[in-house]
């Protein structure tokens, strides 16, 4: 039977409505997740699994005898964010609000669900992937921990995310390398604290601090080749100090990124070598934290030449194109694909619409069908219907 695509936008915005006005932090998605599993089950999946990798929910569709299995995925959970935007579905959890579009993610998956289980179309296995705890690099990793591959093996995988900027009915991708590695860094500079007016009593650790960050800078200026792409940035400073007490413990934390293990490695050496140099040239310590916490993402060259030819039977040919560079943002998306070839893809969010993580941002409810479609037809292309 085919679906009314318009009672389906219908539903599909009232769901992403009633998510984003409750959103919940990652591994807290308890609500989002029986939503989720609830509308699963009512569209007669032929299995819905909770409490994946925490609050992670797999549903299952079979059609036909093929014995070929892909997934496809979205991210359920929200940020720590509070929401400045005066909508009627905004957050109704203060201090927690969808301020990356998952909310519009998991309706669109939902949708896609909902067309196959009732129009099918396909010949073989579909896993329908919602995600925890994307935010902070832990869903996916969980998930596959809790035995993703082995419970609900699949062969290919694909996601989307919406694109502020992009407008609405565009579809973009790339080969290779389309997001970039996140690593995450503290250094903690201590010294001898003391009294404003008696500086040369003690060895305060602002002044080291202050050099310290200027100094990082020297890293993707000076260390890394033109031709390398790699960022560092200083995003908090915090000290002991005081309006008249100099500190004496400096902490500098931040993050830095890149496409390739080689990059992320040359930035922790050189920002060790630098820290350790202006600690002692100022007389104190320093201790440096680093960790890996997303790797880069790297989309299948084949698999992309699929997902855009399935793209164009969903958007205006037009309208999908190559992304002229990869990004600098990073997802958690990127660990599925060290275990099968998939695709990651941007689905415009609007030219005017607010930045991602941004307080004001909302889901563009016009994309909602055109990313349901696309899941739906990347299906049926990777699964066609046997003769």
């Amino acid at each position: 039977m085919t679906i009314d695509l318009k009672d389906l936008h219908r539903d599909m915005t009232a769901w992403r409505h009633d998510l984003h006005a409750h959103p919940e932090f990652g591994f807290e998605e308890k609500r989002t997740s029986s939503f989720v599993a609830a509308k699963l089950l009512e569209f007669n999946l032929d299995g819905v699994a909770e409490g994946v990798g925490g609050t992670g929910v797999v549903g299952t569709l079979k059609r036909g005898t093929g014995n070929r299995a892909i997934a496809l995925r979205a991210d359920m959970d929200a940020l720590r964010i509070n929401e400045q935007g005066d909508h009627a579905h905004r957050s109704q959890n203060p201090g927690v609000m969808h301020a990356c579009g998952h909310d519009g993610h998991t309706a669109m998956l939902l949708g896609a669900a909902r067309i196959l289980a009732q129009e099918g179309g396909f010949d073989g296995t579909v896993h329908f992937i919602f995600q925890p705890a994307e935010e902070w690099g832990k869903g996916a990793l969980a998930m596959l921990d809790d035995g993703l591959l082995q419970r609900f093996p699949f062969e290919e995988i694909y996601g989307l995310h919406n694109l502020p900027g992009l407008p609405v009915g565009h579809f973009e991708t790339r080969a290779g390398a389309i997001m970039s590695a996140e690593d995450n860094f503290e250094i903690v500079l201590k010294g001898v604290g003391g009294h404003a007016a008696r500086p040369h009593w003690g060895n305060e650790v602002l002044v080291a601090a202050c050099a310290l960050v200027t100094s990082l800078q020297t890293i993707v200026s000076r260390r890394l080749s033109p031709t390398d792409v790699g960022v560092v940035s200083v995003t908090e400073l915090i000290t002991d100090g005081t309006r008249n007490a100099l500190p004496g413990l400096a902490r500098i934390l931040g993050d830095a990124r890149s496409f390739h293990p080689k990059i992320s490695a040359t930035i922790e050496k050189q920002m060790r070598t630098i820290a350790e140099g202006i600690a002692l040239a100022h007389n104190v310590t320093a201790e440096v934290t680093y960790t890996r916490e997303f790797i880069p993402l790297l989309n299948d060259a084949i698999l992309v030449e699929e997902a855009f030819a399935a793209a164009r039977t969903v958007f205006d040919p037009g309208e999908v194109r190559v992304a002229d560079e990869p990004m600098t943002g990073s997802e958690d998306f990127a660990r599925f694909l060290q275990h099968v070839p998939g695709v990651f893809a941007f689905v415009g969010n609007g030219r005017d619409s607010a930045p991602l993580h941004n307080p004001q941002f909302d889901f563009n409810d016009q994309g909602l069908l055109d990313g349901a479609r696309f899941h739906a037809a990347i299906v049926r292309q990777r699964l066609p219907p046997s003769a």
